[in-house]
């Protein structure tokens, strides 16, 4: 197993290779070379498995026999379950992620038990422990560079915090993030944790690092990486999430050929998407529906083959998905044009100079086959935790609130479950909605729909505790000052 640039222009590399890189030196994110095919009766003995070891199944198809022995994620190594297993110490339920079964046939998979309340949480943690076994061996250092429109910069903190072979310096939108988001950034107090307060939006903090990333002199030299969900290990693991929904939500794998589950997706940067769509290429039956809020640009690729941005991003209560530019759309129509990394290289290139691209039509008509897609606004956002709350007494974070919206529009999710429940469950497709934040970090949204938080007491500790981030103003040359930043910490080292 090696993997590939999604533009063709860079050389293989093995896991050890992706898992230390941001994108490809072409510009291009690393993909599999070959993406593994699993027959019926693997999926009926992998529906036997707890979330935990569906993770160590799946991180051996990915990872090389050489480099899993090294890393013992073979299924006789008592290494990887070691790695894996510490990763996952931290989480507070025992099954890492958990099934909620609410009325009217909304079935909602909480991803986020872990430290920070958020399903990156889940991916960070393995990619954490990957990184800190190869640097010990390697006896290295690595300086890894982060944006986060609000989860994913808590999560990678989290994953790295105090440990001396890696510097991480996370750039978060001021202002664009929740307060509690914002904290569990602001109050990690460690040597090795530099964060960012930038005066700009979720796809403005991508530019000085897209620039830092693309000189590629500097980034060897300070041995740059990425932990946002350009980096493999993060949709390597979070294949697993759709596995585990589908395995809680099919009614029955005795028959063949097997049954569908749809899995709503709620997504900004793509990733989990992207990892869908290579759940779905391995074989497992699946359908999937990517849910966005106002920042519609997936839905409107899905719909229309247009992927375009929009005049400006729009500030949401699903503030964590206020993304225009979702870059594992790449990965997306790599893996549906047949790996044509050269087609891959000639639309994205164009959509970087324009900003505008229309699909060609056989590749629209694949994505569209692949995927559905919905939007929702900020007020479809508030009746979907709001109905929930008064059906099932069970808090919504916004983003989950944008996957159940798609759920009560479907006719399967109003009245037809109440009236006809014996009979809708023989006839309509399970779904499960994915839900990839906890409502106790988004206090607004919960007040905004005439609800009262529920805060557990690790997240309300943080108002009091110390802080510490260096401000970025507009004007400023953001990624100079980054860049000094990061030769500090490559000196010291």
């Amino acid at each position: 197993m090696e993997y590939v640039s999604t533009r063709g222009g860079a050389g293989a590399v093995d896991f050890e290779g992706a898992l230390f890189s941001g994108y490809a030196p072409d510009g291009g994110l690393f993909m599999p070379q070959r993406i593994p095919s699993l027959a019926g009766d693997t999926l009926r003995r992998w529906s036997r498995l707890s979330y935990r070891e569906l993770v160590k199944e799946l991180c051996s198809l990915f990872i090389p026999a050489g480099t899993r022995s090294t890393v013992s994620l073979s299924r006789g190594g008592s290494c990887s379950r070691d790695l894996i297993d510490r990763a996952f110490n931290r989480f507070r339920h025992k099954n890492i992620v958990h099934l909620s079964r609410l009325k009217n046939g909304l079935n909602v998979l909480e991803l986020w038990h872990g430290v920070t309340y958020a399903f990156k949480d889940l991916s960070l943690s393995c990619t954490g422990q990957f990184l800190q076994y190869f640097l010990e061996k390697r006896q290295k250092h690595v300086s890894i560079l982060v944006g986060t429109s609000g989860d994913t910069g808590s999560s990678a903190i989290e994953s790295v915090r105090g440990q001396k072979n890696m510097d991480i310096f996370v750039l978060l939108p001021k202002g664009f993030c929740t307060q509690i988001q914002e904290l569990q950034m602001t109050t990690v107090i460690e040597d090795n944790v530099h964060v960012f307060a930038a005066h700009g939006n979720s796809d403005e903090i991508d530019e000085p690092i897209k620039e830092l990333f693309a000189d590629v002199d500097f980034a060897r030299k300070c041995n740059l990486m990425s932990l946002n969900s350009v980096n493999w290990s993060r949709i390597m693991v979070q294949i697993a999430h759709h596995f585990y929904a589908y395995f809680q939500c099919a009614p029955s794998l005795d028959t063949t050929p097997l049954p569908v589950v749809e899995i709503v997706v709620p997504t900004g940067g793509g990733g989990n998407i992207t990892a869908g769509c290579i759940a779905q290429k391995m074989g497992l039956p699946i359908r999937l529906v990517a849910v966005v809020n106002s920042n519609d640009i997936i839905h409107r690729t899905v719909q229309h083959g247009d992927f375009s941005l929009s005049e400006s991003v729009k500030a949401t209560l699903a503030s964590a998905m206020d993304i225009q530019e979702p870059y594992n759309m790449e990965r997306i129509l790599w893996l549906l044009s047949g790996s044509d990394s050269h087609l891959t290289k000639t639309l994205m290139e164009r959509f970087s100079v324009s900003k505008s691209l229309k699909l060609p039509a056989d590749l629209h008509r694949e994505l569209s086959k692949t995927l559905r897609s919905c939007s929702a606004s900020d007020e479809d956002i508030v009746r979907a935790m709001q109905r929930c709350w008064v059906e099932n007494h069970y808090l919504l974070c916004p983003h989950s609130a944008v996957a159940a919206h798609y759920h009560y529009s479907q006719p399967d999710g109003t009245c037809l479950h109440q009236k006809f429940s014996r009979f809708c469950f023989l006839f309509s497709t399970p779904r499960c909605c994915l839900a990839p934040a906890s409502a106790a970090k988004f206090q607004d949204a919960v007040l905004r729909a005439g609800l009262i938080p529920q805060l557990p007491p690790e997240i309300t500790a943080l108002t009091a505790m110390e802080t510490r981030s260096t401000p970025l103003e507009r004007g400023q040359d953001w990624a100079q000052a980054l860049r000094e930043r990061i030769e500090g910490a490559a000196r010291r080292w």
